[in-house]
């Protein structure tokens, strides 16, 4: 599904306009990044929590010529999957 088809699916569950599903979406997933941007976890009881990792730096291997790099650390997102949602996915 794109995010098109989504926003279509948004709207008509909800009964909101297209525009207005378009808004919403794209809210909600600024105000997600926002608060992960700051450190923040996101949980959404019942479908899960977004949250951020830090991965240390590392050594990594050139797949062309073998040669070993540094890999600086950085800050990932995360999405763990709550009970509800892996139940339905489940079914």
């Amino acid at each position: 599904m794109n995010k098109n088809e989504l926003i279509t699916k948004i709207a008509r569950k909800s009964g909101l306009t297209k525009k207005d599903s378009e808004k919403a979406l794209a809210a909600t997933v600024e105000v997600i990044t926002d608060a992960l941007k700051e450190g923040d976890k996101v949980q959404l009881v019942g479908f899960g929590i977004f949250g951020v990792k830090d991965r240390a730096a590392r050594t990594g291997h050139n797949p062309k010529t073998n040669e070993a790099i540094q890999i600086p650390a950085s800050r990932v997102p995360l999405f763990k999957a709550g009970k509800a949602l892996k139940d339905a996915v489940a079914k």
